[in-house]
């Protein structure tokens, strides 16, 4: 079916706003958020048409718009961890939008997303780690022995504080992460052994099905050869009996003739 006017101007929209989401944009942008709202209503409006297209390619539209929507929604988060753990659950599209695509243009996206927010919480705990640092050193005196702890003002132990608790917190993510994916792993794990055992169970089902039904099929054939046989034999008894029936008659009336003359 050929693509309507309105899946036309959906794919090209889509298409622009891939390639918007693929640059570094400030941060007072409004065009991307504008574009995926007229989205939002094309799309609606195709599901709507009678001569929309099929399902698959309706779910794909879908998909892409939710990304890029998702995408937006965790670009206003203040946290680069926020935006992190919100990019790891945006699902991109499956298939290219344009012809010249070779990969999803919005699985490249959430590709370079990701990195891009895991180089600003990288970033963030270096600062926050090379702070930390430069506190504790200052504190012991390492490199100026005359200098002492006590010296410092209210606010420079605040800081430290605050600073420690920040740490505290990326740790306390990390570990949970690193627990979190523990737990998907095993659970991948149990997951894929309990399917690989119910194929391993249906094959040998089929397995057992099939030679059962080879079996059944020598049988019958066998059986149709007897039956066929026995079909033949009983057909060659029919016709010697039927051929010596009348012979019999036939000598019986000779014999008759024979002994009652014709009267005259």
């Amino acid at each position: 079916m050929a693509a309507t006017r309105l899946e036309l101007n959906l794919m090209r929209l889509l298409s622009r706003c891939e390639a918007l989401a693929a640059e570094r944009r400030d941060p007072e942008e409004w065009r991307l958020e504008k574009y995926v709202a007229a989205l939002e209503d094309m799309l609606r409006e195709l599901k709507k048409q009678s001569s929309k297209p099929a399902p698959e390619l309706l779910n794909e539209y879908s998909r892409k718009v939710d990304f890029l929507k998702g995408l937006l929604e965790a670009e206003k988060l203040s946290s680069s961890t926020e935006k992190a753990l919100a990019n790891q659950f945006l699902a991109p599209g499956r298939t290219p939008t344009t012809a010249k695509e070779r990969t999803p243009a919005t699985k490249t996206v959430h590709l370079q997303t990701k990195a891009r927010c895991t180089g600003q919480m990288r970033s963030e705990l270096l600062g926050t780690v090379c702070s930390l640092l430069l506190y504790r050193l200052k504190c012991k005196s390492l490199f100026f022995p005359s200098c002492s702890c006590r010296g410092l003002t209210s606010d420079e132990k605040q800081s430290a504080v605050e600073l420690d608790a920040v740490l505290q917190h990326h740790q306390d993510m990390q570990e949970k992460l690193a627990e979190e994916m523990l737990s998907l792993a095993r659970s991948l794990k149990n997951n894929t052994l309990a399917a690989q055992n119910v194929i391993k169970q249906d094959n040998q089902t089929l397995s057992h099905s099939l030679r059962m039904a080879d079996q059944n099929f020598e049988k019958l054939k066998d059986e149709s050869d007897r039956l066929e046989q026995h079909a033949k034999k009983s057909v060659n008894w029919l016709l010697w009996i039927m051929l010596i029936v009348v012979c019999f008659i036939f000598i019986s009336m000779i014999l008759f003739i024979r002994i009652f003359p014709k009267l005259k």
